[in-house]
């Protein structure tokens, strides 16, 4: 039997609550798929730092990198200076691992859920592929002369070839995957570049090297957007994307958007990936500490990343399971929202997918 050594944050706020009916989930799916878990606790959070005043060493960092994959709850605790616990985990991870591909399904389950008029699941099963290790987010900058009349702050986007021609050669392969699994009949694959190059002129590189890189996939479908554009017809006209790809700042924002389409940020999730490699996945709705110890937050979108996190290491049927299960539960309104005002507590949207799991 195969077993996965998977590293577990928990992390701050609904982070433990979410996470705990998430492993709730694996446990469930893996007698039935025939592999087996090895959880590998982690204790690092805004909580954990306010205790220790200790950060993620660098030899943790190495110890992730022999784990087959990482499970991250939410970072974030209201009485922690913003971002250093956040820099440390998330960043160590990002950085740490390499993990140059963000990855978020934007995928509408059940019509009630979606915020748009006449929009259909059908009309909203896209996916956003965001830079993930670049951009304003490579730590480059700071503040000078802090406090005083005089105070500057400076940030810089870095953007390199290798960066960018990565993240755009995944989004192919997996435009080409996509249309692939629809069939001759289905909907041609395409692949949307979102940047902002108009005004901000280093992001020629990115228009430069998907113009490069789309030689070599003749049969997908190539588009481009401005993202003040994007986000306009992500409202408009969600049914007409099918890949994204874009920057890493761009991708965080348009992922948010994406998930309002599918009912709100408790059922996003994403991973962050470098491709055949340990790779981390969270659930995107953050530590939001005020329902914290309530259990009432929605655990699906957590749940769902263990979904990807099982189609990463290649145990598709497990994954397909998983959604499968979160998907019939939505549409059959017994899990109603994916909110903390479902009316159902967290442990029992947890019971409701193990279950649903062994009965698929």
């Amino acid at each position: 039997m195969k077993t996965y050594r998977i590293g577990v944050l928990p992390g701050d706020g609904i982070g433990p609550e979410v996470v705990r009916q998430a492993l709730k989930v694996l446990d469930a799916v893996q007698p039935l798929e025939g592999f087996a878990v090895e959880p590998v606790e982690y204790p690092y959070s805004g909580e954990y730092y306010l205790r220790t005043k200790e950060l993620v060493p660098e030899t943790v960092i190495e110890e992730w990198r022999t784990l087959d994959a990482v499970l991250l709850g939410a970072i974030g605790h209201p009485d922690v200076e913003p971002g250093l616990v956040e820099r440390s985990v998330i960043l160590g991870l990002r950085f740490g691992l390499d993990l140059y591909i963000n990855l978020r399904p934007i995928k509408l389950y059940a019509e009630r859920l979606c915020p748009l008029k006449n929009k259909r699941p059908e009309d909203i099963d896209f996916v956003v592929v965001r830079e993930n290790t670049e951009g304003e987010y490579s730590q480059i900058g700071g503040i000078l002369k802090k406090g005083t009349p005089d105070e500057v702050a400076v940030v810089n986007g870095v953007y390199t070839w290798k960066g960018c021609e990565r993240a755009v050669r995944y989004a192919f392969e997996l435009a080409r995957r996509r249309g692939q699994a629809r069939g001759p009949n289905g909907r041609p694959p395409r692949l949307t570049l979102v940047d902002k190059a108009n005004a901000i002129r280093p992001h020629d590189i990115w228009t430069r090297v998907f113009a490069a890189v789309a030689t070599d996939y003749p049969e997908v479908e190539t588009d481009h957007a401005y993202v003040d554009a994007c986000c306009m017809w992500m409202i408009k006209k969600p049914e007409w994307y099918d890949v994204i790809v874009t920057t890493n700042l761009f991708g965080d924002i348009i992922t948010d958007l994406g998930a309002m389409l599918q009912g709100g940020m408790g059922i996003a999730a994403s991973g962050n990936i470098h491709p055949g490699r340990t790779s981390m996945f969270e659930p995107i709705h953050g530590s939001a500490p005020k329902y914290a110890g309530q259990n009432t937050a929605s655990p699906v979108g957590a749940i769902l990343a263990v979904a990807m996190m099982l189609e990463h290491l290649g145990e598709a049927a497990a994954a397909s399971r998983v959604e499968a299960a979160v998907a019939r539960l939505l549409v059959t309104g017994a899990i109603p929202s994916v909110d903390a005002n479902s009316g159902l507590s967290t442990t029992h949207v947890g019971d409701l997918v193990a279950a649903a799991v062994g009965s698929s």
